[in-house]
Formats: structure tokens, sequence, C-alpha cells
């Protein structure tokens, strides 16, 4: 009795063997559930979610003097670090509304400026003074149409801001049929880790929450009770044994 009050008072013992017996037994229901969380995964990237297509301009940024205002910059084409800065400047102006709504007036869409200034992404090609912009859509042709556009407006709209500032179209914009969101690959990678964790944690679950006694060592390690006897699985014994169990009942009745 002291052995069962202890273990019942101080603490809960949780039998690590028993749990990994229990994942062990259910392993085939722990990968069916990955593969169907897996098959979720693929139909939701693949059916569900509208694929995104992106199309990319390259423009080189002109580091010679210019002013801004009342102020004079010479920057040199050594200066990396203040070709990147010059570069966030041009990416601020291409953000700006006005900007925007120019860019969507000339390709003839119905996005809003907000909505456009979210499709965009703007910044150095491999630290250099070359900008890269790149447009994000659900068509890839308009993708393209898009970043084209963004070429044609910005060199001139930032002329009209900075003085002797210039850009130069390093490449152009090509419409790119394969999709870059969202990745089905991904989705069911996780998919089937999801489902997995979440089978092996409710099993688990199950495992500690189940007191049934399996055995008599589960007796032995929990409570301070001999074992006086010991009833045999006749299903799980030999065909010649269940036989003369069976034989030794005819006999009897």
């Amino acid at each position: 009795m002291e052995k069962q009050e202890r273990n019942q008072g101080e603490y809960y013992s949780i039998d690590m063997l028993h749990i990994l017996k229990s994942l062990w037994r259910r392993a085939w229901l722990i990968a069916l559930v990955g593969l169907l969380a897996a098959a979720i995964g693929f139909s939701i990237a693949a059916f569900a979610i509208a694929p995104t297509y992106s199309s990319s301009i390259m423009l080189y940024v002109n580091n010679s003097s210019f002013s801004l205002g009342n102020t004079s910059f010479s920057i040199s084409s050594s200066e990396i670090t203040a070709a990147q800065s010059l570069v966030k400047t041009y990416g601020e102006i291409l953000n700006n509304r006005t900007t925007l709504e120019r860019v969507i007036e000339r390709a003839g869409i119905s996005y809003t400026y907000k909505q456009l200034s979210k499709m965009i992404s703007a910044a150095p090609s491999n630290e250099t003074e070359i900008m890269r912009v790149t447009v994000k859509a659900g068509d890839p042709y308009e993708a393209a149409k898009i970043a084209n556009c963004i070429a044609e407006v910005l060199p001139i709209r930032i002329s009209e801001i900075i003085d002797g500032a210039s850009m130069e179209v390093v490449d152009s914009a090509i419409p790119i049929l394969e999709k870059v969101a969202p990745s089905i690959t991904n989705y069911t990678a996780v998919g089937m880790i999801l489902g997995i964790l979440l089978a092996a944690i409710i099993l688990v679950i199950a495992a500690v929450m189940d007191d049934t006694i399996h055995d008599e060592d589960y007796v032995l390690q929990n409570y301070d009770y001999p074992i006086l006897a010991k009833v045999p699985n006749l299903l799980t014994t030999s065909t010649k044994q269940y036989a003369y169990y069976q034989s030794g009942r005819s006999a009897k009745n």
C-alpha cells in the first residue's frame, strides 16, 4: 500500500516504453494520416490557391553627378553602398502614388495604386548599380506587361524629380510560365509532417491516459501487490494447445 500511495500522491509515472510500443503498433496509422495530410496539402496547393507568376526588368542606375533641390551629389561607380542607397531612393519613387497611377494608365489595368504597390518589389541586383524590379501577378503575361510599363514610366518620373538622374533598361520583362507560388512540394511536405505529428501526439495522449493493466510488469511497477495468477490468452497459443483445451472441456462435459 505504501508504494501505491506514493505513486498516486507524489507523482504520475509515464512508461516511455509503453508509449513507444503503442506508437510502433500503430505506425501504419501514423503513416496513413501522414499520407492523407500530404494529399490534402497537395490538393490545396494545386487547386485551392490561385497561382502567382513573376516577371522582372533590370535597370541601370546612372551614378553621374546630379542635384536634388539645392543639394548636389556626386556618386562614383566604385561606391557600391551609395549606389545601393540610390536604388532604394528610386524604389521609393517607384512605389509613389503618382508613379503607380501612371503605370496603371499605361498598362491599362484595373488595379488601385495600393494593390499594384503590393505586387511590385525593387532591390539592387547582386549588390551592383543595377536595379531589379519584379512584378507578381496571377497572369504571367500581365506581370510582364506591368514590368515593361514600369521600365517606360520610371526613368521619366525620376528625371522629373532628380536633376541629371537617368536610368537605362538593361533587360526587359518576358512572360515566365512557371509559377512562383504556391509551392506544391512545400505544401505536400508540410502537410505530411503536420499529419504525422498530429497522429503521434494523439496516440501519445491516448497511451498516457490509458490506465488498462496490460501485463504483470505494470502491476509490479505501480502497485505493491503480489501476482497470484495469470490468465493465459488462449487465442494466441498454438493450435495443439488450444485443441487440447477444447478436448479437455469436452471430456469434462
